[in-house]
């Protein structure tokens, strides 16, 4: 991109006399990645300003800084502008570098406390199996056509997704399903680019370290709505307190889905799976929960908008799992074992979810334990809120470290433990892998445990480090120790 091109993006506020020959190769944020003929943007984070690291960009060979306060005009051979906010240029500026690809894709955009990830997994699944050529951007990983690659955030910055979106549509890729977090929207991570379908899965306790309260949290998720064209789609959960609001001012054309008609219902919700009536169109999954009743429907919702035929997409969904570390179970070819489920899990909400799901499930004669915790350096009033409803639901509970990051685990696990009335069933075992351990070593051969929290992720954070940890490897591990007791 030639510098005049440039400027007439930028429409800077001031720019330098300074115009450099020849072509601005790319653009970044963080000045480690400046190379020779980069444009180096300032932008303000929650804890780092990139303007402290201006120097830095110009001695690694930045042509053009882009900022909101101009420091070195008179910076030699660096053309310099000014502008009032550099985080909502950015997204525009990185998909504009990248050849603007997300207009040619269908976006599909998804957004909401819990299933979103499940959500997402389904619509590309059903698209992938029905012959589309789709990618996908989530928690778990992304995924450029069939090939996966490793994912550590839920939307990933401006220009990591507008090269992201060039690799897919060099691919071949036509669809685009990604899902859209609360952070990702306040920071302007998803402008650029127009959405074709947008959906709302339900709004509960969570990032209020972030957003400070519900409603704030709230209004983060309805911007990805309220910015939709009148030619998108708009899928809300009308079921949820805050599905009505999220398209309250939407332009687009809104689809309410709820299961309290006759038009959407579960007919059945056994362990082998989920029998639903969605717009009229049978459906079987292999997915279980009323939870996943819905991350179902709107994925059936979503792919119906995108023009995908009723039969195909129930067709599909039999044979869709949704994604890794959701109510997955944790199997060894041994029988008299209890049934360990590993699930994702870490907010009060989600928690009572899988919770409830499995207590429909089980018998009379088996008891359902949970084990799980909560992160640290995250919202912490959630802490007591999960206590709660652990105690509703589990018979017996073992208490443990999540990802503690830089706090202490056992002050975490004390703020989990005032959320108890009682204590006569709850065990506290700090270490994860010994909690683990102990919950399938105590539990019963017919009984169901919930490991909660982690789900897919195969590390556990402890003060800025990620150790191998994998919930469902440690279940295995000790339910191959069982079987030697059992055997």
């Amino acid at each position: 991109m030639n510098i005049q091109k440039l400027i007439e993006l930028v429409n800077p506020l001031d720019v330098s006399r300074t115009k450099p020959e020849g072509d601005i190769l790319n653009i970044v944020q963080d000045s480690r990645q400046v190379n020779e003929g980069s444009a180096f943007i300032a932008v303000r984070g929650e804890e780092v300003d990139g303007h402290m690291f201006l120097e830095d960009a110009i001695h690694r060979g930045a042509k053009v800084l882009i900022c909101e306060e101009s420091y070195y005009t008179e910076a030699p051979g660096v053309c310099v502008m000014e502008v009032e906010n550099t985080r909502a240029l950015i997204g525009k500026l990185a998909h504009a570098f990248a050849g603007n690809p997300a207009e040619n894709l269908k976006v599909v955009g998804i957004t909401g406390t819990n299933g979103k990830t499940t959500t997402a997994t389904l619509v590309y699944q059903i698209l992938s199996t029905c012959g589309y050529k789709a990618s996908l951007l989530g928690t778990v990983a992304k995924r450029i056509l069939g090939e996966e690659i490793s994912s550590s955030l839920t939307t990933s910055d401006p220009i990591e997704l507008a090269n992201d979106m060039r690799k897919m549509v060099d691919a071949g890729s036509e669809y685009l399903v990604m899902e859209v977090s609360s952070h990702a929207l306040v920071q302007s991570r998803v402008s650029g680019f127009d959405f074709e379908v947008a959906a709302f899965t339900n709004l509960s306790h969570d990032h209020l370290d972030y957003h400070h309260t519900v409603k704030e949290y709230a209004r983060a998720k309805k911007l990805l709505f309220d910015d939709l064209s009148d030619e998108a789609t708009a899928i809300t959960n009308i079921d949820d307190e805050y599905g009505e609001y999220m398209v309250s001012d939407c332009k687009g054309k809104k689809i309410l889905f709820g299961f309290n008609d006759e038009v959407n219902h579960i007919i059945t919700n056994a362990p082998e799976g989920l029998t639903l009536v969605i717009d009229g169109v049978h459906i079987d999954s292999p997915l279980v929960g009323k939870f996943n009743a819905y991350n179902i429907g709107q994925a059936f919702e979503i792919c119906k908008a995108l023009g995908v035929p009723e039969n195909k997409i129930s067709e599909a969904l039999k044979t869709c799992a949704g994604a890794p570390g959701r109510m997955e179970s944790v199997q060894i070819d041994t029988d008299g074992l209890p049934l360990v489920v590993v699930d994702y899990a870490h907010t009060p909400d989600a928690l009572e979810n899988a919770l409830s799901t499995l207590k429909e499930l089980k018998q009379e004669d088996q008891n359902l334990i949970v084990v799980f915790g909560a992160g640290g350096d995250r919202d912490s009033t959630k802490r007591p809120e999960m206590a709660k409803a652990a105690a509703e639901y589990a018979d017996w509970i073992y208490v443990t470290s999540d990802n503690p990051r830089f706090e202490n685990p056992d002050l975490i696990i004390a703020d989990i433990l005032n959320g108890f009335e009682a204590l006569d069933n709850v065990t506290s075992i700090t270490n994860r892998k010994e909690a683990i351990h102990k919950a399938i070593a105590d539990a019963g051969s017919n009984d169901i445990i919930l490991i909660a929290g982690k789900g897919h992720e195969d590390y556990q954070d402890v003060k800025g480090t990620k150790h191998p940890f994998d919930d469902r490897l440690i279940a295995a591990e000790a339910l191959k120790l069982k079987a030697g007791e059992v055997s």
